[in-house]
């Protein structure tokens, strides 16, 4: 379906990502309608226009439309202009005398500000990347090729935003580089103090997205090459330059550290519960007094108040939150659970919430292993530590608590004993039962010599 007048251009990513060669795959509706993850702009036409052809307004501040099959986004051609701080800082002006070379403008890089008339894609939604039709008036198709990113117009300054994206995006191109101007103007912005008016819902946005991007170490490393991290992470921030011990980490830095660990996660393909979790778990150690450095004794329950506080600023969602802080508790005990006994696994078990929360346990020990192998010279070493643990939990949850509990309560009332410690008596057996079902497993030569004694 086409509007009753105007040109529709495809936008952004989806051409982006053509030019690179990675199409946005096209899923089919009952209808045969072609649907994908892509951007519409429409150019010379109205919202009266739009409404009459059965598109769907959704947009509060401009216009922007739902196509009545697809539900793909289809935007008038706007140009937009800044009137205060921050984020939603802006006047935008659609109408039907806005070219495609004025909405292209106010995009934030010149890769992204690349457009293509519709009608050169084919039924996959793929297309020549020679194309004619493409519309590229600002040089994004250089700047692909030379792997660079860099900025439209200077407008880029009017959104904080956009610093954000642009992390975003030398994580995932870890090869791309920023153009000098770029970073030169990103500067300027935290300097004038826009990062201080980001919402937290877009700082977490694109906080989350570039967690989870190829290089996440990339995005910290921009974030403060410009500033901008001092400003909305200044815990995670704190720990460059701070020393810890070459015996275990040869990398020294607490902040290499960090974004090995990080890229140790993007490695293993963890989900964002666990590389939010990596990015906190030693956030003490940005404030360990230093005349004890390099050592950090301590750090752990420090990096858990950091980490609390920074999830409230930032509006982390709760289970991304509640994982951080079991991993910055305790990834320590994980490292060094090789010398506990059967009764100090379980306890290490009970601290971590994993018998009743067996699966976030399976993040639990992802993240500890992003840790241990997030340093120079270990990414290729084996983490026994997950697979003793993970084995101590099953043997654990092997045991089966109700004749257990039907046991106690019997002798509780053939002795006649108080029925106020019948609660207590069962947990402690259950307990007791679970340390020997562990004892069992990591020391079965042990417990076979103890039972043929």
């Amino acid at each position: 379906m086409k509007p009753a007048t105007g040109q529709i251009y495809l936008v952004g990513g989806a051409v982006r990502d053509g030019l690179l060669g990675h199409f946005h795959e096209v899923h089919r509706l009952p209808d045969g309608s072609p649907h994908a993850d892509r951007d519409w702009v429409v150019v010379g036409s109205t919202p009266a226009a739009m409404t009459a052809q059965g598109f769907l307004p959704v947009g509060r501040d401009f216009p922007v439309f739902l196509h009545p099959r697809t539900r793909e986004e289809y935007a008038l051609a706007r140009t937009e202009r800044k009137t205060a701080r921050g984020y939603h800082g802006f006047a935008f002006h659609a109408d039907a005398d806005v070219s495609l070379e004025e909405d292209l403008a106010r995009r934030d890089l010149t890769v992204n500000a690349i457009a293509l008339s519709a009608d050169a894609l084919d039924a996959d939604g793929r297309f020549d990347p020679n194309d004619p039709r493409l519309v590229d008036p600002y040089d994004g198709r250089r700047d692909l090729r030379h792997k660079v990113l860099r900025h439209v117009t200077d407008a880029f300054h009017e959104d904080p935003v956009r610093i954000l994206r642009m992390a975003r995006f030398a994580a995932r191109w870890p090869d791309f580089q920023v153009a000098p101007e770029t970073l030169a103007l990103m500067r300027s912005m935290v300097e004038h103090g826009e990062v201080d008016h980001l919402v937290p819902e877009r700082v977490w946005q694109e906080l989350s997205r570039g967690l989870m991007e190829q290089k996440p170490s990339r995005m910290l490393e921009l974030l403060r090459d410009c500033g901008a991290l001092k400003v909305l992470l200044p815990e995670v921030d704190r720990l460059w330059g701070v020393p810890q011990r070459a015996d275990y980490h040869p990398e020294v830095d607490t902040g290499v550290h960090l974004g090995m660990v990080l890229d140790m996660a993007a490695r293993l393909q963890a989900p964002l519960t666990v590389r939010f979790a990596c990015l906190c778990h030693d956030l003490g150690k940005g404030n360990t007094p230093a005349d004890v450095l390099p050592r950090h004794i301590g750090h752990e329950m420090r990096s858990v108040k950091l980490l609390l506080k920074l999830c409230e600023r930032w509006r982390v969602p709760r289970d991304c939150k509640e994982l951080a802080e079991v991993v910055a508790r305790e990834h320590g005990h994980v490292h060094r659970c090789a010398d506990l006994s059967e009764n100090a696994t379980l306890r290490l078990l009970e601290r971590c919430d994993a018998i009743r929360r067996p699966d976030r346990f399976v993040e639990f020990l992802q993240a500890c292993e992003c840790d241990a192998r997030g340093r120079l010279n270990f990414e290729e070493a084996p983490y026994p530590q997950a697979t003793r643990l993970q084995t101590s939990l099953d043997a654990a949850l092997a045991v089966a608590t109700a004749p257990i509990a039907a046991r106690v309560t019997e002798e509780v009332r053939l002795h006649s004993g108080d029925p106020r410690r019948l609660g207590p008596a069962i947990a402690q057996a259950i307990e007791r039962a679970r340390g020997e079902a562990i004892g069992q497993v990591l020391n079965p030569a042990q417990r076979e010599a103890e039972i043929s004694d």
